[in-house]
């Protein structure tokens, strides 16, 4: 079986590296913290799931690149787990509305995490 593959894009450097030494056991994991890195890895790698924080660097923002990615039809078929430190209700109703899959608030305990990416993975 293949390793699914997973793209973390995340600015915060703490959380990206927890989230990159919780997951490489299982993932094939690439990361970035801009939307420039984002394009240039969506175009070259195929993604079983994305993991889009709501803040990064660049002129869009997470929620701009998840509705972009759910209107595409080359793209819209991969998971997007949008994992924020943004806990407000309508941060969650936002990320749902700009077409993430799921919405987890920052800080989430791991086996939360870790069911919530097992079950994109398998849909």
């Amino acid at each position: 079986m293949e390793i699914p593959k997973i793209l973390i894009v995340e600015d915060d450097y703490d959380t990206l590296q927890f989230l990159r030494l919780f997951l490489q056991n299982n993932f094939e994991i690439k990361d970035c913290g801009s939307n420039e890195g984002f394009y240039e890895l969506i175009e070259n790698f195929n993604f079983d799931l994305i993991i889009m924080d709501i803040a990064i660097k660049g002129n869009k923002n997470g929620l701009q690149i998840t509705r972009e990615m759910k209107t595409s039809d080359k793209y819209k078929h991969i998971p997007i787990l949008c994992l924020s430190a943004h806990v407000m209700e309508q941060d969650r109703r936002n990320a749902l509305t700009a077409g993430a899959d799921k919405f987890l608030p920052k800080p989430v305990a791991n086996h939360i995490l870790m069911k919530t990416i097992l079950g994109l993975l398998k849909k």
